[in-house]
């Protein structure tokens, strides 16, 4: 019945002239292929997809997130080619430019067609998945792709949260391709884009166990991106050529980001390693010709122009911006008066490649040998195995530089000499493999503390190879595995919860030691600081403490003195220790009138002030104070809390949480792989599915849900069961 529905469809299409933008051949190949994959929701509305072919289960997977979440998946692709403005307006048109300087259409045709046959296989199941949703749902309005074209995920091949290309500065290139002019450098010395250090951190942690500490003898894997909410799904993807992949996907993309198999899983944090250099470059025009300098030679500037379009109320207008580029790359920006080309990894074919071909090895010998592709540039990877293998790699697309010159800064792009001289390969990089501890961890912290004494040595790798930066989550994450034993996966899952935070350790009683020092400073002072003495340094969401501690930390950051130089650990650690006793207590005074102005009284229960809220879909949140939420026990992870929730004001009182844990695993590898998961809210971008909101209490009381990864296990929670079209 179905198949003559469409049938009758595409008929009336015909007969009354209407247009279509896709063809009666393309629905016919859609129908054939959608009759042999079965989607499977379970009582999470999880969607476990079943198809006979790898390009099957990924025909699958995009109409299943399409069905959770087609704002998301479009609004990823709108911005990964370049055609923002077009729905957002001319604010930006800057981050559209930059993606065409790195990649234009006919570039990323090109990739496509020059692709592997079995890649090539995937993009055209990842877009006819997607078209297929969208023609068996034409109450569907895209705010702008209408037809999802096979090259489009040559744009987003990696699954980080933007990739490197976000940290190219799109205020810099507009203030070169509209003004010439340039801008300052930023605290480090270049042009790259900083995270504002008022922001809750991104990036996630990772912990490995060898069967050494575990009760089972199996080795387990921690899996905690902290991202946005919302930003990635769970799924779960098999086909008959041996795919059988569950975890996190980042909308629209057509591999599992973070995850496990039935052997071996993945987990990626953040690196700090060096993978994006600037380039000076000297120019000068010569008969007609823009040229630059390199070495004794002038070569040509390659020239080209692209035109962006920009939505500018009810219509569209049009800019067109020429577009430079030398060897080193596109040319992005200025400093003083030269132009800088920005040179970052660029390999859509083979990231799309290392991306899948990563959900299926089955033991640390394949994933080595995967590795070796070189394209997973902005991640670490912690991974463990049913072999028992746990290993990690810290970075893996690393350029070999000349030391004698300070990549951290722009260098000269006429110097032959500081051109990347190609890729290190894994072996040079920084690398664990089965540490005599028994256990590593990353929480985008310095690998040099990532398995305690049998951790790499600094001395013996290249200083672009990663910066000796530690974090409080990693001191935290230490101290924990260092007292590990017998863990099981619930166990796993309380040690990535502990409410510990060890950033005001030093702070707090720096400041109680100040009141102590000082005249008496009236009753609700001496009450609050009372509160303060007798606090454990942990999180709950009936502690008054965590209100007092949190805000009081915030206000430091923006309002304390502290000598130049400190990193963040330094800082907090001299906020209690080394600043002016007479500070702390002014701004500690400061916090109390805050909480007092803002919730009426100072000793407000944490969990009375930070909430989980989700009121409909959008991408950009909406909060309101008096509809209701969620108390969280939870706290940020500058502070050091494994378990991040990322909150703050949105035109409120409450603060709401919108990053941290987001999706979250623990996995037992053994003869069958065990695994429990959680999902900040739900599966689903639909305020009337059932699936919006239906992980909340279990994300704040913590209460994790089994995976089912078995078929048996899956058809026993079956909630739907159906094939593309059928629903």
């Amino acid at each position: 019945m179905k198949k003559l529905h469409y049938f009758f469809l595409v008929i009336l299409f015909v007969l009354t002239g209407c247009q279509s933008q896709f063809s009666a051949s393309e629905i016919a190949l859609w129908e054939e292929q959608a009759s042999q994959i079965e989607i499977i929701r379970d009582d999470f509305g999880v969607p476990h997809v079943y198809g006979q072919t790898d390009a099957d289960a990924v025909f699958g997977l995009m109409y299943a997130q399409a069905e959770d979440d087609f704002n998301r998946v479009e609004r990823n692709y709108i911005w990964a080619i370049g055609r923002l403005a077009e729905v957002e307006g001319e604010e930006e048109l800057y981050s559209d430019l930059r993606a065409r300087l790195f990649m234009s259409k006919e570039e990323a045709v090109d990739y496509y067609e020059n692709a592997p046959d079995w890649l090539k296989e995937l993009c055209d199941a990842w877009a006819a998945g997607l078209n297929y949703y969208l023609y068996t749902h034409p109450e569907v309005e895209p705010a702008l792709i209408t037809k999802f074209e096979p090259w489009m995920p040559m744009y987003f091949s990696e699954g980080s949260i933007g990739g490197d290309i976000e940290r190219v500065s799109t205020r810099r290139i507009r203030a070169f391709y509209e003004d010439r002019t340039s801008l300052a450098l930023n605290g480090f010395g270049n042009g790259l884009t900083i995270t504002d250090p008022y922001e809750e951190p991104k990036g996630s942690n990772g912990i490995a166990v060898s069967g050494d500490l575990t009760e089972s003898g199996n080795a387990m894997l921690l899996i905690n991106p902290h991202t946005s909410f919302y930003f990635r799904g769970e799924v779960h993807a098999v086909s008959e050529e041996g795919l059988n992949a569950y975890g996190a996907v980042t909308w629209g993309q057509f591999f599992i980001y973070q995850g496990f198999n039935e052997k071996t899983g993945w987990m990626h944090t953040s690196t700090y390693t060096d993978v994006i250099d600037e380039f000076k470059q000297v120019i000068e025009e010569r008969d007609g010709q823009l040229m630059y300098k390199y070495g004794d030679e002038w070569k040509p500037v390659e020239t080209s122009e692209v035109t962006l379009k920009y939505k500018e109320g009810n219509s569209l207008k049009e800019k067109t911006f020429p577009v430079y580029r030398t060897h080193h790359g596109p040319i992005t920006h200025m400093i003083d008066d030269e132009w800088v080309a920005t040179s970052l990894m660029w390999e859509p074919v083979k990231a799309l490649e290392q991306s899948y071909t990563r959900t299926k090895k089955n033991n640390h010998d394949e994933f080595r040998a995967m590795m070796d592709i070189r394209t997973n540039s902005s991640n670490n990877t912690v991974f463990a195995d049913a072999e028992g293998n746990i290993a990690y790699y810290h970075g893996n697309f690393i350029p070999i530089r000349d030391t004698q010159f300070d990549y951290t800064q722009p260098v000269d792009g006429s110097n032959p000499a500081t051109d990347w001289q190609g890729l290190h390969p894994v072996d040079e990089a920084i690398t664990i493999l089965n540490p005599g501890n028994g256990w590593i961890q990353n929480t985008n912290s310095t690998p040099f503390t990532a398995a305690a004494e049998y951790s790499p040595k600094k001395e013996d790798y290249p200083r672009y190879m990663s910066i000796d930066s530690e974090n409080f989550r990693a001191v935290h994450a230490i101290d924990l595995l260092k007292r590990t034993s017998n863990l099981t996966l619930d166990g796993l899952i309380e040690l990535g919860y502990d409410p510990r935070l060890p950033a005001f350790e030093k702070m707090i009683p720096g400041l109680v030691q100040a009141y102590d020092n000082s005249p008496p400073k009236g009753e609700t002072i001496a009450e609050a600081i009372e509160v303060m003495r007798g606090w454990d340094f942990t999180t709950s969401e009936e502690s008054v403490a965590m209100s007092l501690a949190h805000f009081y930390g915030m206000n430091y950051l923006r309002n304390g003195e502290n000598p130049e130089g400190l990193n963040f650990m330094e800082r907090m650690d001299y906020y209690g220790e080394g600043s002016p006793e007479e500070e702390r207590l002014a701004i500690f005074k400061q916090t109390i009138e805050d909480l007092e102005e803002d919730f009426g009284s100072w000793d407000t229960p944490w969990g009375d002030i930070n909430r989980f809220q989700r009121l409909d879909g959008s991408i950009a949140p909406n909060f309101d104070d008096d509809k209701p939420s969620l108390p969280v026990g939870l706290a940020s992870g500058r502070w050091g809390a494994l378990a991040s929730y990322g909150a703050r004001t949105y035109d409120t009182k409450k603060l709401y949480g919108t990053s941290g844990n987001s999706f979250i695993a623990v996995v037992e590898f053994g003869d069958t792989v065990k695994a429990k998961s959680l999902l900040a809210g739900g599966q689903s971008g639909d305020p009337d599915s059932p699936h919006f909101f239906d992980q909340a209490e279990r994300y704040v009381n913590v209460n994790f849900k089994d995976v089912a990864y078995y078929r048996n296990d899956v058809e026993a929670r079956a909630e739907e069961r159906y094939k593309p079209g059928e629903r």
